[in-house]
């Protein structure tokens, strides 16, 4: 019985406590110099930026009327003072360089009022040393806020004598500056030539800009004609260059102030969260993917739309959600936070709702998770936060300095499939398990063990279809972005038409528009990583949008795996050399299933020859191959025989290791593969779960471990009546293997039950097969039927080349096995001596054989012997 959690959707770790990390060690310090008794209980602390690396910059009011700027650095977890004010200021910007030589400070400065008479800026910024602290140039005296952060490039260098800064202005411009740096008396580091800094224009006329610290983009929106959003991109040389620009289809006027995303944390500039008019921040991956998202708040009508521009897809998704509730007059309480997860987006609304939109199967809204009321609850914000995304799925609550990494909740996914829950929310659940949640075996026990406890599909998607194709995607996607518009990740593709509980999700709806093609300048070497995949992605898109059928879907190969199946059976030698190709796709991949599974195996798979499941691991090898290489030439022959061989291969592991999850979960042993017992209840749950994993691959044309099919057949003679058993062979389901054959024709005794069983089969097998099988039985009849086809041959054998007067007898209606049984075994020792060739192996059959088949047979149909 599964027990539900009391888990939330998004699972919250702290990584950050201003009160516990930092208040807690600025009172011990004051405590030491007794100063402690001055303080009145609260530190006014505050946090003012987040660095590259995660130090936390902040500031706090001394004890003596000072203003203190330290860094909290999360990996050693120790506070260090930076720089100390001798008055109380006002930090409405602070930046940290690399190697902690620099301070960059903006202040906002207020005119008390004995100097309204004199003319004061609203914003000085300084540049402070402080290894040790030294000189302060003041870089800006001006009107309007600016904010600052350094340029964190990446190098391997232990010491580097230049820093460059960034100076962004909320009246519309990036200034960079380059200081250079010097090393006096052996450890201190102060500035070169600080009067004379070199100095270039980043961009201007930006009403929006962002700061990706982690990645070292810019990106800014200018509105003239039309919104256009531009990315300079900092290199480790120190250049910079604008190379992407993309058309948005924006309101007109969206800001009519200036908004800064990730620039640090102005706790002096009235509320601006209160008087935002739309929000916006863009999300990149790097795997190449990457995102616009907006929202305006919600208005009268109680309908809030937020859109999701998916620049490596080439089309932008608009979602329209009506919140619960009286109306309410526009409010930026009700502007959704924008909180990137892997390839996931989570949109959070507060008290509304939370969609985690998948940005790589973005095609249905069944494959995003969309959740309101109680399950939209985050748990540890209250409902009092100001709640802030940073990048690297994080979120600062600003009331409290609290920050937490964010992640998607397993425990509670898990929960939404067990739960009567629609189709369209347990599909989704399924995908962010199999698919962001990565290769966790234990999770993926827990995923088997549900299919278990609801092995039959739902209504409109198989549960073990999904979990094969999400499986296997899983282990390819992260390699290009391109894969996801050619290999399969669901089997709702596979169906006609999208069902309707799958095609529309309660509470939410959706629009789909193409939107401007991206421009990418610079110089092809700027063009590298991201930006590589990124244009080539939206390039490759257009190539999508224009063939039909990019996505490999395995059913179509059906009709050449009927035509395979004929071939098997052919003899021509085009026929064959297809087959010799086929068969070495096959090696190659069952070689690369054995190095896996060099362990004892719980489950006897893998250990016969099976024809049948082996030309079906080939031919989906040489189709996949073929498929790839006409869609992504781009990936090269070597590596796409390699991604396709280890997707057929892991296609197989999964399959096993999803038996060996049945096998020990029902706690089956090695008895099971006796036949002589009645299976008991626990192989009849496996027996089913084995039917339904058939079912599924068959339908997708999808190869099974050699080895599945008698393993089947064995829990099938054990768990169902004979004749159902019968029943199951004449529809298909249940395959006569040689391998099971042989083993039921030896296991098995010869009661009149077993015997009719056997004689069923029997007539159900090839020719061919019914021969070798024939050998195996000790049974007068499979004797008498060895001897006939014995001397069958054998006389057929000796016409063709010598002639012999007894076959010159075929007449209408003669039957050799009628002559007198002394005249036949002459003649067949006769022509023992003449016709048969001593290497050749006749398995021992022999005329004296013969002859003693046919007295042994004479006297059962007298009745003087029993059988």
């Amino acid at each position: 019985m599964w027990r539900r959690s009391s888990a939330h959707m998004l699972q919250l770790s702290a990584t950050f406590d201003l009160q516990q990390d930092v208040v807690s060690s600025i009172f011990k310090k004051e405590a030491t110099v007794g100063r402690v008794k001055e303080y009145s209980g609260i530190v006014d602390t505050r946090i003012l930026n987040i660095e590259r690396d995660g130090g936390v910059l902040y500031s706090w009011e001394g004890a003596t009327g000072t203003t203190r700027i330290g860094k909290y650095d999360p990996n050693t977890r120790q506070n260090k003072l930076l720089y100390t004010f001798d008055k109380q200021v006002c930090v409405s910007s602070c930046s940290l360089n690399k190697e902690e030589t620099l301070l960059a400070v903006s202040l906002a400065q207020r005119t008390r009022t004995e100097e309204r008479l004199r003319p004061v800026s609203k914003c000085l910024t300084l540049l402070i040393e402080i290894h040790p602290i030294n000189n302060t140039k003041v870089l800006k005296a001006v009107d309007c806020r600016v904010r600052v952060q350094f340029i964190h490039p990446d190098t391997e260098r232990d010491s580097v004598l230049e820093s460059h800064l960034l100076l962004v202005a909320d009246d519309g411009y990036v200034e960079q500056l380059h200081v250079m740096l010097v090393r006096q008396e052996g450890y201190r580091v102060v500035m070169l030539n600080p009067e004379c800094l070199a100095k270039d224009r980043v961009a201007e006329e930006f009403s929006w800009v962002q700061w990706d610290s982690q990645t070292q983009r810019l990106f800014y929106l200018t509105h003239r004609e039309k919104a256009v959003l531009k990315c300079v991109q900092f290199c480790h040389d120190h250049n910079c260059e604008t190379l992407f620009e993309l058309e948005l289809e924006l309101p007109s006027n969206p800001f009519t102030s200036m908004r800064f995303v990730n620039l640090g944390f102005d706790h002096h500039q009235e509320t601006q969260h209160e008087r935002e008019e739309m929000r916006m921040v863009v999300i990149t991956n790097k795997t190449g993917s990457m995102c616009v998202c907006y929202s305006q708040p919600a208005c009268a009508d109680q309908e809030i739309t937020y859109t999701i521009v998916l620049v490596h897809r080439g089309c932008s998704k608009t979602f329209s959600v009506a919140l619960d509730g009286s109306p309410s007059p526009c409010s930026t309480d009700l502007l959704p936070l924008f909180i990137p997860i892997g390839y996931y987006v989570v949109v959070y609304l507060s008290g509304h709702f939370l969609h985690c939109i998948n940005t790589r199967q973005q095609e249905l809204l069944c494959h995003s998770l969309f959740l309101s009321g109680v399950d939209a609850e985050l748990g540890v914000l209250g409902s009092d936060s100001v709640v802030l995304s940073l990048p690297e799925s994080s979120l600062l609550d600003l009331n409290t300095g609290r920050m937490f990494t964010v992640d998607l909740n397993p425990s509670f996914l898990m929960d939404l499939l067990h739960c009567s829950r629609p189709d369209a929310q347990r599909l989704a659940a399924l995908h962010c398990l199999l698919l962001y949640m990565g290769p966790n075996a234990a999770l993926q026990l827990k995923i088997i063990d549900w299919i278990c406890d609801n092995v039959m599909p739902f209504d409109t998607f198989d549960q073990i279809q999904e979990f094969i194709l999400a499986s296997l995607y899983r282990l390819v996607y992260k390699k290009c972005l391109s894969l996801d518009e050619v290999l399969p990740y669901s089997s709702v593709f596979e169906k006609k038409k999208v069902p309707e509980g799958l095609d529309q999700v309660p509470g939410v709806s959706c629009t789909t528009e193409l939107h401007a093609e991206p421009v990418f300048k610079g110089k092809a070497r700027s063009l590298q990583g991201f930006w590589e995949e990124l244009q080539w992605s939206t390039e490759k898109m257009k190539y999508f949008e224009a063939v039909p059928n990019p996505r490999y879907r395995t059913s179509q190969n059906l009709p050449d795996w009927t035509k395979l199946l004929t071939t098997l059976k052919s003899e021509n030698k085009k026929a064959s050399n297809y087959l010799r190709h086929i068969e070495e796709n096959t090696k190659q991949v069952l070689s690369m299933v054995d190095s896996w599974n060099l362990d004892q195996k719980v489950v006897p798979l893998f250990q016969e020859e099976d024809s049948q499941q082996r030309a079906l691991i080939g031919l989906m090898v040489d189709k996949l191959r073929e498929h790839l290489n006409r869609h992504l030439p781009r990936l090269g022959k070597k590596k796409i025989d390699v991604l396709v061989v280890n997707y057929v291969a892991k296609l197989l592991e999964l399959i096993r290791r999803m038996l060996e999850s049945v096998w020990l979960k029902y706690k089956l042993g090695p008895l099971v593969l006796c036949l002589k017992q009645q299976g008991s209840s626990a192989e009849w749950a496996v027996f089913h779960v084995m039917c339904r994993i058939l079912e599924a691959t068959k339908t997708l044309c999808l190869p099974l471990p050699p080895g599945y099919h008698t393993l089947l057949s064995v829990l099938g003679v054990r768990c169902l009546p004979r004749h159902t058993f019968l029943q199951y062979v004449d529809h298909g389901v249940l395959q006569l293997t040689e391998t099971f054959v042989s083993r039921l024709m030896t296991d098995l005794d010869n009661s009149d039950a077993n015997e009719e069983l056997k004689f069923s089969i029997l007539k159900r097998l090839p020719e061919r097969m019914e021969q070798r099988i024939c050998h195996l039985w000790d049974h007068p009849i499979s004797s008498a039927c060895i001897s006939r086809d014995y001397v069958r041959g054998l006389l057929e054998k000796h016409a063709k080349t010598k002639g012999s007067m007894f076959m010159e007898r075929d007449e209408p209606g003669f039957r050799p096995e009628f002559l007198p049984l002394t005249f036949l075994t002459k003649i067949l020792l006769d022509v023992e001596d003449r016709a048969l060739n001593p290497f050749e192996e006749q398995e021992n059959v022999d005329a004296r054989f013969v002859e003693e088949t046919a007295l042994k047979q004479t006297l059962i149909l007298l009745g003087f012997q029993d059988k």
